[in-house]
């Protein structure tokens, strides 16, 4: 383990030398020095290395005897940090602005162009007053991309700070995240840490559940992205598709020779590849009358929601977009300790808010049932009843039901978590950690989803996630 000293020597010849002997006589190593005669005649910078924590603690306190560490220096922190900058004039003014602006000095700096758009500016920091370095680093980050080398991590304040911030810039490598996106990430972790801060719960675990989802979908995407693909003639000349993705939402497709209606359609993230699956299985894909019916909206099902001229929604589903067209909170942001991680799953997955213009609301809700009918619709030769969730799962929720062939699409009222593949029980058993809970409220989720079991015996059930299976309760 490292430590950094801030001492204060006589400028007289040995005073170096008394230093290094106290250090070696404790079995440290120095493994950094700084000093700089032209900005302070006494102040010298020594990093310490040791393999026990006491070793550097007797160190200090040998330092502190001989009149080399005062507690006013003690009290101070070194940084050294790692800026990514545009390489264009001016652009580390910003950095230094509110550099100045906290009064911290900068007592090392380097930097040299490696032939690509950014240079990266190494930094040591000398901050007189501890508790401004996490708004500071805050700041900095919201104008570049900053990593923390070395730092005292005695302070656990910083120790969270530096740990998030390390986290954003892993996921931004890992996903290739915009600027604007990187932001917005290293803010919403900051927010994500505060929360578990004030709830006294340890952050690793949970940040490390949301650096599996982002591996997880980047895993599978390109030749890796291989779904499960099922079929079945549900009528004469009618069938029904099922593409089941390692993660993300079912998507269902209804289709005659000369219209298809989907049914969700997973996440964002996989759009590309969807379509390159889409147009091998269907001829003329790009050409064929095509709507979709969305069984609620959460963004693991909203993934195609651009390509179609007409997507169909309940009354409480629109408005949820329509909050976040606004810039609000949607349904689920608007539980404060939900919203970060909502925030970050939307980065991670590409997720972007649809274009209003494509929205047809089928109705709207109007009584306090569990279950409330909302309107009917043909498409692809089938007659479909929509009915409206109390908001178990989630606000504007439906079962869609094709009485005629016995046939109901659940979203995730019900899911087939015995049909799930190995990638999706994985990928699904993050959920929790990622939402704090799938559904909204677990007690009435579970209480809707009994009344449609009891209620549609016998029939097809098309779930959320996991396999088509006859529900037979």
């Amino acid at each position: 383990m490292n430590r950094s000293f801030i001492t204060q020597m006589p400028d007289k010849s040995g005073a170096f030398l008394q230093a290094s002997s106290i250090i070696a006589g404790h079995g440290g190593n120095i493994v950094r020095v700084n000093y700089n005669r032209s900005i302070d005649i006494h102040t010298l910078f020594i990093d310490v290395s040791a393999e026990e924590e006491s070793v550097l603690d007797e160190i200090e306190a040998q330092l502190t005897e001989v009149g080399y560490l005062s507690q006013n220096t003690m009290e101070k922190r070194v940084l050294l940090i790692s800026l990514k900058l545009p390489d264009v004039p001016g652009s580390v003014t910003a950095v230094l602005e509110i550099l100045n602006r906290y009064k911290v000095n900068i007592y090392y700096m380097s930097s040299q162009e490696n032939g690509t758009m950014y240079q990266h500016f190494k930094m040591g920091l000398h901050v007189e007053e501890p508790h401004i370095i996490k708004k500071m680093l805050v700041e900095i980050s919201s104008v570049c991309e900053v990593s923390i080398l070395e730092y005292d991590s005695t302070e656990k304040m910083l120790d969270n700070t530096v740990f998030y911030i390390d986290f954003a810039k892993k996921i931004n490598d890992l996903l290739s995240l915009t600027p604007e996106q990187s932001k917005d990430f290293l803010i919403n972790s900051n927010r994500m840490m505060q929360l578990l801060d004030e709830r006294n719960e340890k952050p690793y675990k949970t940040f490390e559940y949301i650096e599996k989802y982002a591996r997880f979908t980047a895993a599978y995407k390109g030749d890796a992205f291989i779904p499960i693909i099922s079929d079945m003639k549900i009528a004469p000349g009618v069938s029904l598709c099922l593409i089941e993705p390692p993660c993300g939402s079912n998507t269902y497709i209804i289709h005659t020779e000369n219209e298809m209606l989907f049914v969700d359609s997973g996440f964002t993230c996989y759009k590309k590849e969807m379509l390159h699956l889409l147009r091998i299985m269907f001829d003329d894909f790009d050409n064929i009358p095509k709507s979709l019916l969305l069984t609620h909206s959460d963004m693991d099902h909203t993934g195609l929601l651009s390509i179609f001229d007409k997507v169909y929604v309940s009354g409480s589903c629109y408005e949820n977009f329509r909050l976040e067209n606004s810039g609000e909170n949607n349904f689920r942001e608007q539980n404060e300790y939900s919203n970060p991680y909502c925030k970050l799953s939307a980065i991670i997955s590409g997720y972007t808010p649809p274009n209003m213009d494509t929205l047809s609301v089928i109705g709207t809700k109007e009584d306090d049932g569990d279950l409330s009918y909302i309107g009917s619709m043909q498409a692809a030769s089938l007659s479909l009843d929509i009915y409206e969730g109390k908001g178990g799962h989630v606000n504007g929720e439906t079962v869609i039901v094709c009485q005629e062939h016995k046939i109901v699409f659940t979203g995730d009222l019900f899911v087939n978590i015995r049909g799930f593949s190995k990638e999706q029980r994985n990928f699904n058993a993050l959920a929790p950690f990622l939402m704090t809970s799938v559904d909204m409220n677990p007690k009435l989720a579970a209480q809707i989803r009994k009344q449609i079991t009891e209620k549609y015996k016998g029939y097809l059930f098309c779930p959320g996630h996991g396999k088509w299976i006859t529900n037979e309760c």
